[in-house]
Parts: C-alpha cells; sequence; structure tokens
C-alpha cells in the first residue's frame, strides 16, 4: 500500500517567497511567466518534448484533454499597467515577502495561478474536470454543455467555468470564467482583482504528449489593458498523483505573522 506523500512546511517567509516565485506566476509589477519546467516533478531547464502520438479523441470527435499533466511552463508579457491603488498593494506585498499568501495558509489560490504539481484532466464531450495535486486537492469544472453563467453566481476562488470548441480547426477548448472571490491571490505577488474579472483560457492539445495554453486576464478595474500569459505542459505516462497535505504539521503561518510585524 503506497504511503501518501506528506508536505512539512517548515520554510521561512522569505525562502517561501523565492520558492513560490520561481514555480508560479508573478504578476505585478514582475515577469509574468515562471522558468520553464522540465519533464517530471523538481525538474529545471527547458522543457522536453511529450510522448509522440496522435491526440486521442472523444466519441464527438473533439480532442480528449484526459491525462496527468506535468507542472504548467510559461512565457509571457509583463503584466500590463495597473492603476494606482492596485500597484500599492502589489508594492505591499513585495515588502512583506508575500507574508499574506492564502497558499501559504492552505487556502486556494484560485486561477489562473499555475504550480509545479501535476494537474489531471478528465474529459468528457459535455464536461472537462481539472484536478489538482497540490495545496488543497481542488477541482474546476469546465461545463461543454452549451449553458451560460448562471445569474445568481456567488464569488468563489475558482469562479464559474463555461466552455467551447474553438479555434481554426475547432479543436481548442476555450474556457470561460467569471465570479472570482476578489481577495484570493491569483499570483504571487497577490496582483489583486475586481468584480470585473474576466478569465478566459484556451487549451490545445497539439498531440498526444503536447499541451498549448493561453490564458488573458482582463481586469479594467486593476489593469488598463488584458493581460496574456502563454503556458505548455506535457503528459506524464509514469507517475499517478499523489496525495498533498498542506494543513499537515504546516508551520508556515508562525513565520509568515512574524514577517509582518517586522
Amino acid at each position: 500500500m503506497r504511503k501518501p506523500l506528506i508536505i512539512l512546511c517548515t520554510v521561512s517567509a522569505a525562502l517561501l517567497g523565492l520558492a513560490l516565485a520561481s514555480a508560479q506566476d508573478i504578476g505585478g509589477q514582475n515577469k509574468a511567466a515562471a522558468p520553464a519546467q522540465a519533464k517530471g516533478r523538481g525538474g529545471r531547464g527547458a522543457r522536453a518534448k511529450g510522448p509522440p502520438g496522435p491526440v486521442p479523441r472523444l466519441s464527438d470527435g473533439k480532442p480528449d484533454l484526459s491525462g496527468i499533466w506535468n507542472g504548467f511552463g510559461g512565457s509571457g508579457s509583463d503584466a500590463p499597467d495597473m492603476l494606482p491603488w492596485a500597484a500599492k498593494i502589489v508594492a505591499d506585498h513585495r515588502a512583506h515577502d508575500g507574508a499574506e499568501d492564502f497558499e501559504a495558509r492552505c487556502l486556494p489560490g484560485g486561477p489562473p495561478r499555475a504550480a509545479p504539481y501535476h494537474t489531471s484532466l478528465f474529459s468528457t464531450p459535455k464536461l472537462v474536470l481539472m484536478l489538482f495535486e497540490g495545496n488543497t486537492h481542488m477541482f474546476r469544472q469546465f461545463f461543454v454543455d452549451g449553458t451560460d453563467h448562471p445569474k445568481d453566481l456567488k464569488p468563489t476562488f475558482y469562479g464559474d467555468s463555461r466552455a467551447h470548441w474553438g479555434g481554426p480547426d475547432g479543436d481548442t477548448l476555450v474556457v470561460d470564467t467569471v465570479s472570482f472571490f476578489e481577495k484570493s491571490w491569483y499570483d504571487f505577488a497577490g496582483t489583486p482583482h475586481t468584480k470585473q474579472m474576466h478569465l478566459t483560457e484556451t487549451f490545445h492539445r497539439s498531440d498526444f504528449g503536447d499541451m498549448d495554453m493561453q490564458v488573458t486576464i482582463e481586469d479594467p478595474g486593476v489593469f488598463t489593458k488584458p493581460w496574456v500569459i502563454n503556458r505548455t505542459t506535457t503528459l506524464e505516462t509514469k507517475m499517478e498523483m499523489t496525495e498533498y497535505v498542506c494543513n499537515e504539521n504546516n508551520q508556515d503561518p508562525g513565520h509568515l505573522d512574524a514577517t509582518l510585524k517586522k
């Protein structure tokens, strides 16, 4: 019987900042992209190509995105200019080494935040599920059934996602997400967002083992123009999803609280 993977959180706030900054997309005044990861856990440098082969298909002929995918690497533009109130918040977070970060306290970060852990996708013609290995074992649902966002939505960490197939060949999953919990951190810098935040993500499986993604963040209450981030990932065929228990012996809050008091 395989034992669960237990993560013991004992790093200081400064080390936590360095670790998360290298693993996740960085917002605010920093670069949008984290260094691309090599295939598998913990690798650095240029990302290797995924296993070759044709794109698998669902019963309706659309691409099957199912599989366990490695941590998302990325390359994107700098965050666009922010309104003064938002820039001040990012500067305050930076001054505290990100000690207020929700994820360091085992709370969800919310999309489009990326992590180095595995992500599992499970596709059906009407619903695509995204399961997260890291942090709080949360999930997202992409409804591909032609429905619109409900009118009475309550804000949540991951919002409400409706999807359709688009792109030049009709093989790109386009996900539209709204209704985000305003206090969540969607990047390491803690770039703020408002109720106007609108997230558009695309997923295109170019072959059996490789997938390209693009994230567009629109929030006129924070940015002067949309922020576009490009990402890639590769299919993992040699590992299963493992259990990450963020709350288990999490000693970080004490260190983080001490940093805030300095």
